[in-house]
């Protein structure tokens, strides 16, 4: 039963959401909804029943000390509310999780339950995944639909993906049934520095979600976080010449795929889509509130009694996801089934193949590929500790 006292009427609602896990190369997602809740000051009102969807060997509770008494953290997803100010305030409902290990319909009903008493307009669910796309470069984000009338008039793709996938795809066609308005968007992480945090790919979803949803999102230390990000990479690359060599066939065959659209048309939308996004606009105060007094209160969290999420444990998996889309990889190779477990592309994007194979693992990998945890391993369901991928597992679903 979904009791939503305390939650003041929202003003035309969008549900943001993200899931920890194979869905979110480089915590790229669920930091960027991380990041949402921390500018704009999120509380929960409400949060899943772990027992329901999470299995506890796999995604392990945590234990903490709060004033000398220990507490236990469960793996679940919350939902949270913020207002964004300005001369059109509306409100984003945020739910952010990991991945569940069961009863998937369940769990998608249960948040398009929540949408709907909420009277959600649109769901946004973020992803990320690991392809061929060199660090050097804008981040490619690609956004996906299943609905054709939505492709048309916000400028998507519309998905023809058939084959294995993950929470973001089901949750996007349950919405669809439902007659909920769904869009996915999709990050993509270069395979050979998968380990989080990335905070370049999560830039780049939060300013594809800027565009989606016409609003201006305080992006604080990101910016510097993404810069400091690339020069440690570059570093890293600078010091073999063989990763050097690989990151440079990257970039010929990003560049090569790109230059059709390098168009004085091309140049002067983006020029004009990074104004939009810059311009400082009316006087707002630098975040936004919880509510309309930003002192209401909302519903305590029923699993732990907290009322703010508590941060994720080390133990929660943060492997890629895979999209579901038309395309090409960036290298011009068709997909090759692999021990990898890196995804060749998004739904979509430029550069990027999307589906669920992974490529030969023929590239080097900067970030050390023996010691994949986090950033390139399997679904949950394929790793017993909940962070080390199975090597027997299969290297390429969605």
């Amino acid at each position: 039963m979904i009791e939503l006292e305390g939650v003041p009427e929202l003003i035309d609602p969008v549900m943001v959401a993200a899931f920890e896990g194979w869905n979110d190369a480089g915590d790229a997602a669920s930091t960027a909804v991380a990041h949402l809740d921390r500018e704009w000051k999120g509380e929960v009102f409400a949060a899943l029943d772990a027992e329901d969807y999470y299995d506890f060997q796999v995604n392990r509770p945590t234990v903490f000390l709060d004033g000398g008494v220990r507490k236990i953290t469960w793996p679940t997803t919350r939902l949270s509310v913020v207002r964004v100010g300005g001369d059109k305030p509306r409100d984003l409902v945020l739910v952010r999780g990991i991945e569940p290990s069961m009863r998937w319909r369940s769990f998608c009903n249960e948040i398009l339950g929540f949408a709907h008493e909420l009277g959600v307009e649109m769901v946004v669910v973020l992803g990320a995944l690991l392809g061929d796309t060199p660090h050097t470069r804008p981040v490619p984000v690609s956004g996906v639909t299943s609905d054709p009338d939505l492709a048309r008039t916000m400028d998507l793709e519309e998905t023809r993906y058939e084959g294995p996938t993950g929470i973001v795809g089901i949750l996007q066609e349950a919405c669809t049934h439902a007659g909920v308005p769904a869009v996915s968007l999709w990050a993509a992480v270069p395979h050979y520095v998968s380990q989080p945090p990335n905070p370049k790919a999560t830039l780049a979803l939060l300013n594809r979600l800027e565009d989606l949803l016409g609003l201006r999102i305080p992006l604080g230390e990101l910016p510097e976080d993404a810069r400091a990000w690339q020069v440690g990479v570059d570093q890293l690359a600078a010091e073999d010449s063989e990763v050097a060599e690989y990151v440079q066939t990257l970039e010929e065959a990003r560049d090569t795929a790109e230059l059709p659209e390098a168009s004085g048309e091309a140049i002067a939308r983006e020029f004009e889509r990074y104004l939009r996004r810059r311009d400082p606009g009316p006087a707002q105060p630098p975040g936004g509130h919880a509510t309309e007094s930003g002192d209401a209160t909302y519903l305590r969290d029923t699993s732990s009694g907290r009322t703010r999420p508590p941060k994720p444990g080390p133990g929660q998996p943060g492997g890629p996801a895979q999209p579901e889309g038309p395309g090409r990889s960036a290298t011009g190779r068709p997909p090759a089934d692999g021990p990898g477990d890196r995804a060749t592309g998004t739904e979509g994007g430029p550069a990027q193949t999307p589906g669920d194979e992974q490529p030969d693992g023929d590239g080097p990998d900067v970030s050390g590929a023996d010691d994949d945890r986090t950033g390139g391993g399997g679904p949950a369901e394929d790793r017993p500790d909940g962070g080390e991928p199975d090597d027997d597992g299969p290297g390429s679903r969605g």
